[in-house]
């Protein structure tokens, strides 16, 4: 195990350092930020001051070796948006993210394991058709337009709920359902297909012939196997909410990650979303490394050489 550990350690390091090099190359695809600093009327004086004032007068190669060398000091740069440090920005805005990503989660854990499990259970009747419609339409329905046929109904016309920004426990409602529709559609699916796999076992069978009731044998030997690939997803897809809400954020106004996300690429602020993106990547490969590490230890089956 603690080879494993050190393993994905040491790959996770070069993971980033290509996300760094990639990062760095795409955020100059989106043109200049001096363009969108500088008034239509700026003169050449004007634009070479304000580059060399953002170190982007340099060539290619030493603004990367000096991204690279500050980021191995924890030194991301300055946001030309904000005029503070992009690792600030970014971990301001990071707590807007997380007070809505678990409650989104636990809306679907709640929702997905009981109508996974009755699917299951259920093989074939009108329970199981009528959850995969769910799922299909989870899965084939975009979020942005989900969020805004949400915002037309429940605040444009009905007036309930509010439509945009961070507030009482109202403003939580609309994105919620929004990020948690298509994880009910994800994880119920694969809550069906793992319980119906554990069913068929022969640990499970055993505990039939012993005489042990459905509702035993369900909830205590099937459920506890099956929800071992369920940890497994849930982990990545609290690490891709964390760090790719950018539609749900954006069209909810949601001053978190993924609209910070969006804002740098508009504004072509090159440090933040350098920093933003880095850092993204490296909550993702936190979340995976500590999903297959409990992945190990809720399967005793699992052995890493």
């Amino acid at each position: 195990m603690q080879r494993f550990i050190l393993r994905r350690f040491f790959q996770s390091l070069v993971v980033l350092l290509v996300v760094a090099v990639v990062v760095f190359a795409l955020a100059r695809v989106t043109g200049n930020a001096a363009d969108l600093l500088l008034p239509e009327d700026a003169g050449r004086e004007d634009r070479e001051h304000l580059l060399k004032a953002l170190g982007l007068d340099r060539p290619m190669h030493e603004q990367l070796a000096r991204f690279l060398k500050g980021a191995l000091s924890g030194d991301l740069g300055m946001s030309i948006r904000y005029r503070k440090p992009a690792v600030e920005v970014f971990f301001e805005r990071l707590p807007n993210t997380l007070t809505l990503v678990p409650i989104a989660l636990l809306s679907a854990i709640v929702i997905s394991i009981p109508l996974g499990l009755l699917a299951a259970v259920y093989r074939g009747t009108i329970i199981d058709r009528v959850s995969g419609a769910i799922a299909v339409l989870g899965i084939a329905t975009p979020s942005f337009w989900l969020g805004i046929v949400l915002i037309y109904i429940f605040s444009i016309q009905l007036g309930w709920l509010p439509s945009a920004r961070m507030g009482g426990p109202a403003h939580y409602i609309l994105p919620t359902i929004t990020l948690a529709a298509f994880l009910v559609a994800g994880m119920m699916r694969l809550v069906r297909s793992s319980v119906l796999e554990v069913l068929n076992s022969e640990f499970v069978k055993l505990a039939r012939i012993k005489g042990l009731s459905q509702t035993v044998v369900i909830w205590k030997h099937c459920l506890r196997n099956a929800l071992i690939p369920v940890v497994t997803l849930f982990g990545v897809f609290f690490a891709l909410l964390v760090t790719g809400a950018i539609v749900t954020e954006t069209v909810f106004a949601w001053p978190g990650v993924g609209r910070l996300t969006y804002e740098a690429v508009i504004f072509r602020d090159y440090p933040l979303l350098q920093a933003v993106i880095l850092l993204k990547a490296m909550i993702v490969l936190g979340v995976n490394l500590a999903v297959d590490i409990l992945y190990a230890y809720l399967d005793p089956r699992v052995r890493y050489s």
